[in-house]
Order: C-alpha cells, then structure tokens, then sequence
C-alpha cells in the first residue's frame, strides 16, 4: 500500500511539473512582445514644447533639416531614410554635462557599429564656434564612426527649432539668436517615420542601457513590416 501511493505521488509530482512547463511554454508563445509608445506633443510637459504645439496629440514628426558633418558633408533626412536613430544636443567646449552624454553615445554607438539601420544624430548648439574642422577633431577624439554618427552644425536657428519644436529637449524659449542657449541632457530615440519613441538622460548609465534595450524593441517590431 505505501508502494502504491508512493507511486501516484512521484507521478502527481510529475504531472505537475510537466503543467508548470506546459503552461509557461503556452505563455511564452503567446504573451505580447513589448512595444514602444509613439510620444505627441502633447504628452510632453508643456514647458517643454512650443506653444503652437502643446494640443498636438497625433501626427507628429521631425521636421526636414538640412546640416553639416563633421567631414562637410550636407545631412538632411534623406541619410536618416528608413534608419532609427538616437539624437542629442552639445557643445564641444562644455565641460559639464557633455562630455558624460558624449561618452554615452559613443556606448550606443559600440552596442550598434554593426548595424547599418542605427545612426546618431548630435548637434552643435554653438554652431558659431563648432565649425566643420573644430567637430571633425571632436568626433575623432570620441571615435564617430563615419556615416554612423554624424556630429552637426549649421545656421543656429534651424538647430534651435529642430530642439525646441521637434524633439521637445529644452524648458527655456528663444528663436536661436546670439544670446540664447539651449543645454539639455536629454536623448531622444527617432524611428523610422521621423516619430519620437524615448527620452532618456544622456548622464544617466541606466537610461543608456534602456535606451540600447528600447532601440532593439523598435528594430524588432520592424522586422514584421
């Protein structure tokens, strides 16, 4: 008799087993895979954005640029076709802040040199004084690949705009004339519709790490296209 219960037992352990598998493997293949959230204007904090733009709840992208690398070369959307892309604004001679954001890209840029749908996108907020050949010198200091991460000047107050009315990255207002300066830590995370997907803290080590995890979830949703 204790044989015989002692059998069932070893098989209701088992059974029992074998359902934990069953049901973790059933969850396995049919849980939702994580999205990201397109961001509007509207979700923002309103200090954040423009005030033309603070009821916007739909439809929003970055709107067309044109700039210039650090080799001269003209960088409009067209380089961005179909790419994700992780952006930033900087300065080449701040020593507060943008030396750990820098550092940080160059991370994102190790986890992705591979990848030729990820790019980097960093602007010069002091484009009077961060010429083509002072951002050549910058980006070959922190290891820009070429083609990968592009490191940009140009007219100030299309870069202001590009901060201010697209990715939302600045509190302080201005039209980007000669005494206004926009110093923000943020990252912003663009997909392939020009739309906003993350923010993320460009000094912080985690977010980085988040924001490497968030750009792999975006590419993988677009392997279903």
């Amino acid at each position: 008799m204790i044989k015989f219960f002692a059998k069932y037992k070893f098989i209701g352990i088992v059974l029992f087993i074998l359902s934990i598998i069953i049901v973790t493997t059933i969850y396995n293949l049919y849980k939702p895979e994580p999205q990201l959230k397109v961001y509007q204007p509207n979700e923002f904090t309103k200090e954040l954005v423009d005030s033309t733009l603070q009821r916007v709840r739909k439809f929003h992208k970055v709107s067309d640029f044109k700039l210039i690398d650090q080799y001269g070369d003209t960088i409009t959307q067209a380089n961005f076709e179909n790419k994700i892309y992780i952006t930033d604004f900087f300065f080449t001679t701040c020593q507060d802040i943008c030396p750990i954001m820098t550092k940080h890209m160059e991370i994102i840029q190790e986890a992705f040199k591979n990848d030729n749908e990820i790019k980097l996108l960093s602007h010069t907020v002091t484009p009077q004084i961060d010429d083509v050949e002072r951002m050549y010198r910058y980006a070959k200091e922190h290891n820009a690949i070429k083609g990968k991460w592009h490191l940009v000047t140009g007219d100030k107050k299309q870069i202001y705009k590009l901060a201010r009315k697209s990715y939302f990255t600045t509190k302080s207002e201005g039209d980007g004339g000669p005494y206004d300066m926009v110093h923000t830590e943020n990252f912003v995370l663009i997909d392939k519709e020009k739309r906003i997907r993350g923010v993320y803290d460009g000094t912080n080590p985690d977010e980085i790490e988040q924001a490497i995890k968030d750009i792999k979830i975006l590419k993988k949703g677009y392997l279903k296209d």
